[in-house]
């Protein structure tokens, strides 16, 4: 049986901008890492467990991306770091997407903006103006092949601000 497939966009975390670092290598601000514990504290209730994670090669991205594994206990589930997913167009990102394994039934990309923006609008059914640091946004597609995925239906928009 083929099942449908679901995509969990996340955007990194607060990124720090105190240090004089490359952009890639840019880190997480304390505010990043607490809301990083708020958003993963809200989703142990109610989250799809992935088939495969993958995160940007970003520091900002791939330390986002652990402590969610981290926190919602997900350290069982295949974690790939790409580099193509450091990608602000989201040309590179739906790549990604369109060339994942059809094993994979749901997919969890770990990002940055406007790629994760663009993409939940193209992809879903529901209109976010920007997804914020943090932000989750859930994805789900009548279509069973990556290659395919299309008109999907926005399930779960979460934002850090609507939790506190």
């Amino acid at each position: 049986m083929k099942t449908n497939k679901t995509i969990q966009f996340f955007r990194h975390a607060k990124s720090s901008w105190k240090h004089n670092l490359p952009d890639h290598d840019r880190p997480l601000k304390q505010r990043g890492i607490n809301d990083v514990k708020l958003m993963s504290n809200y989703l142990k209730t109610n989250f799809l467990i992935p088939d495969l994670i993958l995160s940007s090669t970003a520091n900002r991205a791939k330390t986002t991306a652990q402590l969610f594994i981290e926190n919602l206990q997900l350290t069982e589930v295949s974690f790939c770091l790409k580099k193509e997913l450091y990608d602000f167009s989201g040309e590179s990102v739906l790549n990604q997407i369109k060339n994942c394994d059809n094993s994979v039934n749901v997919l969890t990309i770990f990002g940055h903006n406007f790629a994760i923006t663009e993409l939940s609008n193209i992809l879903g059914d529901k209109y976010i103006e920007n997804v914020t640091t943090s932000g989750f946004v859930q994805i789900e597609f009548e279509q069973n092949c990556w290659q395919k995925v299309k008109n999907g239906k926005t399930q779960k928009i979460v934002f850090p601000k609507l939790l506190k």
